[in-house]
């Protein structure tokens, strides 16, 4: 199994929420928003294997719902959560949204999740990804960091994820470049996801889908999809927010997402 990386804030005592980032990402995508969770919530954030400080699957275990899954089932378990609220962005939606289907967890939100897409949408999301993906690999640290140092800088970075990349600090960009270069999954998670689309619905619980209104990873369009195929979930626009909209709207992310566990 693959090692997961957690950590638990807020109040003990308090409704469990896991939060889940998207391919490339590590759990530090959240930090914007777990203090403000934190003052109702007994939060964790985990880094999914491959990404982050987790290690990837073992050999044979597929970075598909197959093989994901299970390990959040058995960390939730190692943890002892008992059907957790769960919110997750991208990559980190649709496990939500899966974990939802299997009744591993009390409510979802999710946030620009992946499988929505038609083919053309697909195939250009995984381009932009790629394409950030190969720059984190050709930039050096160096480069990385002096770019960092700047607004400018940090837009060239991570505009494309973020509405708002001057509100990432220089340390979280070189962080987050950083663990994209070095994310063992990414390749076996994105192949993962070329012929998936998600299906069914997520009934017997809260579901949300909210999606930034400036999303230039995964169209907005989607999330009217995303709401056909699960008819009960609420609908949330996240006005002025990209594809990553935890540090573009703190405040509006933690809303969203305790209005759903609530």
């Amino acid at each position: 199994m693959a090692e997961q990386i957690s950590f638990p804030v807020g109040t003990p005592s308090g409704p469990r929420t896991v939060l889940l980032h998207g391919i490339g990402h590590h759990l530090q995508v959240w930090d914007p928003v777990v203090g403000l969770l934190a003052a109702e919530r007994d939060v964790i954030a985990v880094d999914l294997p491959g990404f982050g400080r987790s290690s990837a699957l073992p050999d044979g275990v597929t970075h598909d719902m197959r093989g994901v899954i299970p390990v959040l089932q058995a960390l939730f378990e190692a943890l002892g959560l008992d059907r957790p609220h769960v919110a997750g962005n991208s990559l980190g939606g649709l496990l939500a949204l899966r974990l939802g289907q299997e009744k591993l967890v009390r409510s979802v939100t999710a946030l620009s999740p992946g499988g929505f897409w038609t083919p053309a949408e697909r195939r250009y999301a995984f381009g932009v990804l790629l394409a950030l993906r190969n720059g984190a690999l050709r930039l050096p640290d160096s480069a990385v960091a002096r770019l960092a140092r700047t607004a400018v800088g940090r837009g060239a970075l991570v505009s494309t994820i973020y509405a708002r990349p001057g509100r990432r600090s220089p340390d979280a960009v070189v962080a987050e470049t950083r663990a994209l270069r070095e994310a063992t999954g990414f390749e076996a998670t994105l192949d993962a996801g070329r012929s998936f689309l998600f299906t069914g619905d997520v009934p017997g619980m809260p579901v949300t889908v909210a999606w930034g209104s400036r999303d230039r990873v995964l169209v907005r369009r989607q999330g009217v999809r995303a709401k056909k195929v699960i008819p009960g979930a609420r609908l949330v626009r996240l006005p002025g927010c990209g594809h990553c909209p935890m540090s573009d709207d703190p405040a509006l992310v933690a809303r969203v997402i305790l209005d759903t566990s609530r």
